[in-house]
């Protein structure tokens, strides 16, 4: 008599093979070409945009496609780029935007009225929180050269969350769910500043996409004193924290090395007291101390920096 063999477990299936058919993933070849196509949507496209709300001559050129768990392209992101989350109704829920933070600072000194031989490479780093307010703008106009191109009904807008630093974007959570996708890349430059931008999209939303040229119809173009003034009212909605510092009478270090709870410490100014505010490690404006009802508040009376060294400052 034989013994009852043990049931062989269930075999799980590949996950590649699980998501090629369900749709989510697909050939080298297809994958290609589709990103071509955005490629050369974006090439024709994206400095019309710019250049009808700017005036600004805007360089963008594809340089190609890589594919992957969206986890692993989304983890290779520079810390150098800004990034945004993203969607677009009826055509796919969630895609990440990037772009070098180079461009968006040599935007901004664009805006604040530089010109292209007085710029030069800038130094990388994190963008600032006005700077952030800009790259809203930046992705906006990536977005709707995206809603333009792809064959999604209903006309909708991209949706386009805060944009962060890369660094300071949350890692996704362990257990949630990955799916396979690929990172569209293009180089766009602004004087002589090349940087890249891309989308990071899921496979199984650009194997439904069927891009789409549209005709030029001749932008409505806001003008660059709209767009100025946009930006204007980006940097006025910006919190920025304000410090002071007021110098206090010269003491030995005897008398310092023995204070304790409760003791004082006069001001230098016998009168009027001199208090210097900075934003940001730059000296902003002289004030004079004083008390209004139950608050005590600064006063000011002079500026240190001109209006436009005080605005370049806080945007770096």
């Amino acid at each position: 008599m034989t013994e009852a063999t043990a049931a062989s477990p269930a075999t799980r299936m590949d996950p590649a093979l699980l998501a090629r058919l369900t749709g989510g993933l697909g050939d080298r070849r297809t994958i290609d070409k589709i990103c071509a196509d955005f490629g050369q949507l974006y090439s024709d496209f994206l400095p019309d945009v710019f250049h009808s709300e700017t005036h600004l001559d805007v360089n963008v050129g594809y340089v190609g496609c890589e594919t992957g768990l969206m986890s692993d392209l989304v983890a290779e992101v520079s810390d150098e780029c800004v990034v945004a989350d993203a969607s677009l109704r009826n055509w796919c829920p969630g895609f990440l935007m990037t772009c070098g933070n180079g461009f968006v600072i040599t935007l901004m000194e664009h805006m604040l009225g530089a010109t292209s031989d007085t710029i030069e490479e800038p130094v990388m780093r994190p963008l600032s929180k006005i700077e952030l307010d800009m790259a809203i703008m930046v992705f906006e106009k990536i977005g709707s050269v995206l809603k333009s191109g792809v064959n999604a009904p209903g006309g909708f807008e991209t949706l386009i969350e805060r944009p962060q630093n890369a660094e300071d974007r949350a890692k996704p959570a362990a257990d949630e769910p990955d799916q396979y996708a690929a990172v569209i890349r293009l180089n766009i430059s602004l004087g002589p500043v090349t940087t890249e931008f891309s989308l990071i999209v899921p496979q199984k939303a650009l194997l439904k996409t069927t891009v789409v040229f549209p005709k030029s119809k001749g932008q409505q173009a806001k003008g660059k004193k709209e767009w100025a003034e946009q930006i204007g009212e980006q940097v006025r909605r910006s919190q920025v924290t304000l410090e002071a510092r007021i110098k206090l009478q010269t003491l030995t270090l005897r008398t310092i090395s023995k204070l304790a709870a409760g003791d004082v410490i006069p001001f230098f100014d016998a009168e009027d007291v001199h208090v210097d505010v900075s934003a940001n490690g730059k000296e902003m404006y002289v004030c004079e101390f004083g008390k209004s009802g139950a608050n005590y508040m600064v006063r000011v009376k002079d500026n240190v920096s001109s209006d436009d060294e005080i605005l370049r400052h806080l945007m770096s």
